[in-house]
């Protein structure tokens, strides 16, 4: 059975930083993806990183401020989010793709965790 476990998620004030985890168990993935959705809005890419190559990819908004990485060694996937703005708060979800191929969709994913809440106070 697949899982992904999303963790780390809390209660921020502005221009502090928190990390973000996502066990992942069941099976291996071409790529790992961080996504979150506001209250009222669609769910948006974030960041990814394939697993074996590392390459990483951000959206605009989060560039220069936060940081995906992997520990291949636990199956976890973080991602460093730092000098966070009130527009940054959101549930997060982890996602996961099992082959090759395009990572900056949510269409692109094939596993889905249930997502943990930041909340940016300013």
């Amino acid at each position: 059975q697949v899982q992904l476990v999303e963790s780390g998620g809390g209660l921020v004030q502005a221009g502090g930083s928190l990390r973000l985890s996502c066990a992942a168990s069941g099976r291996t993935f071409y790529a790992m993806g961080w996504f979150r959705q506001a209250p009222g809005k669609e769910r948006e890419f974030v960041a990814a990183i394939t697993w074996n190559a590392g390459n990483t990819y951000y959206a605009e908004s989060v560039k220069g401020r936060f940081t995906i990485s992997r520990d291949n060694a636990k199956n976890t996937v973080y991602l460093q989010m730092h000098s966070v703005k009130p527009e940054d708060t959101a549930i997060y979800y982890c996602a996961g793709r099992r082959w090759f191929g395009t990572v900056l969709q949510r269409t692109d994913y094939d596993y889905w965790g249930q997502g943990t809440q930041v909340t940016v106070s300013s």
